[in-house]
């Protein structure tokens, strides 16, 4: 294996639904739905979106896992 070789390939595709609100279908089937929540919503003035995970809470839950 050289530098140039991936030893890991994520199969993993994102679609938009609506506004911030995305759904990541991962290679095993599984399907995550990602957003914004509490104070980034008001933040940004996005309190018509659900209160759906950020993505970075996805990475976080991952790494302490």
């Amino acid at each position: 294996m050289t530098q140039a070789d991936p030893f890991y390939l994520s199969r993993t595709r994102v679609e938009r639904v609506a506004g911030v609100h995305r759904r990541a279908f991962l290679e095993d089937g599984t399907v995550l739905e990602m957003g914004v929540h509490g104070p980034i919503k008001a933040h940004y003035g996005l309190d018509s979106q659900p209160n759906l995970p950020l993505p970075v809470d996805y990475l976080v839950a991952a790494a302490a896992g």
